[in-house]
């Protein structure tokens, strides 16, 4: 006796459905044409808070006669540095050597090749303070422990990503209230959002860094966060019609 398996079931049932299934499958491209108008609106936003972190690089540089006594002297200096750093509250992961160089100087005349005089050693880490509030105590710590090279601060926000929704949020309003207007001054109405996209990224201010030749003679250094804006950049599509 023949035996049905599912598989044989299975495919009875989508010879039976195939005359449905073409008649949808042909139907879906009508059922995507519009007869309205596609406007894309650009919009910009932004959105600012106090900035709770401040990045900075501090280092120690030393010359020596010879390359030896350059690296002895600067790595028994930049571990002071380095002990300051813990002792100012900064936690481990927030500090990262950046950068450990040894190289000649040289004295050039005329006529003459360069002869080395000398040479110079340098250690930088890049370090996170978490407490602003504190970083004026920080640089001054630094400095007296010996750091004689300071690169910014810069100012972040630690967790932005609800600083970005708040303008991503902003732009979207902007967006909205633009194609509403077109669409009144085309005697048409907003029908729906067809697409949105995050156009041109989201880039926070890149601050200018400067560099200080620091001595233990400089006063404690003030501290002005001031604000940090992000920004949100939206590409969105909207189909207007009667």
């Amino acid at each position: 006796m023949f035996r049905s398996t599912p598989a044989r079931l299975l495919l009875a049932g989508l010879l039976a459905l195939g005359p449905i299934a073409m008649t949808h499958a042909q139907q879906s491209p009508a059922a995507a044409t519009t007869d309205g108008t596609l406007l894309s609106v650009s919009a910009r936003a932004d959105a600012s808070r106090t900035p709770d972190v401040a990045t900075l690089s501090t280092g120690v540089v030393t010359q020596a006669s010879d390359a030896n006594a350059a690296l002895k002297a600067n790595s028994a200096q930049m571990a002071k540095v380095v002990a300051t750093i813990r002792a100012a509250g900064v936690a481990e992961r927030d500090v990262q050597t950046s950068g450990i160089s040894i190289q000649p100087q040289y004295r050039y005349a005329e006529n003459q090749p360069p002869a080395i005089t000398g040479y110079q050693a340098s250690n930088t880490v890049n370090i996170k303070v978490r407490d602003i509030g504190k970083l004026g105590e920080v640089l001054d710590a630094l400095v007296a422990s010996g750091a004689n090279q300071v690169h910014g601060p810069s100012f972040e926000i630690d967790q932005p990503e609800a600083v970005y929704d708040e303008a991503r949020q902003a732009a979207l309003k902007q967006a909205q209230a633009r194609a509403e207007m077109y669409a009144q001054s085309l005697g048409l109405r907003v029908r729906r959002i067809v697409s949105i996209s995050e156009g041109g990224g989201f880039q926070p201010p890149v601050p200018m860094m400067k560099a200080m030749a620091m001595d233990a003679r400089m006063e404690s250094a003030p501290v002005a966060p001031g604000e940090t804006t992000l920004s949100a950049n939206l590409d969105v599509v909207f189909e207007l019609g009667k």
